[in-house]
């Protein structure tokens, strides 16, 4: 029994000397390119001022947008909104996503009025 656990042990060491074959460090690699320094960086400010060139909107250049709306109204709209108290309310914060009808229209005002 002790023979045979020896013998076991010396082939799972051969099997491990075998097995281990570490690669050869060569080094740091050669320098590849002809390119100065100077070279170098100039290309490197051009691709950096040239953009995202893999980007969706890389050669869209400026879009414009045409808007019917008039200035005013949209600054209405968007203070009407602002102002709105149930303007977060998310239906699926309530039992089987329906807001109670008390939520649906304010019977109070939200805004404070100083006492006299």
């Amino acid at each position: 029994m002790n023979t045979s656990k020896i013998i076991a042990a010396a082939a799972l060491s051969l099997l491990a000397v075998a097995g281990a074959n570490a690669e050869t460090y060569d080094g740091v690699h050669p320098l590849t390119t002809g390119a100065s320094r100077a070279d170098v960086q100039g290309s490197a400010v051009a691709a950096a001022r040239a953009g995202n060139a893999y980007g969706d909107a890389a050669n869209a250049g400026v879009e414009i947008v045409a808007s019917t709306t008039n200035r005013a109204i949209v600054r209405e709209e968007a203070v009407a909104t602002a102002h709105n108290p149930l303007q977060s309310l998310d239906r699926r914060a309530f039992y089987r996503d329906q807001v109670p009808s008390a939520y649906n229209k304010p019977k109070v005002s939200f805004t404070r009025q100083a006492a006299l």
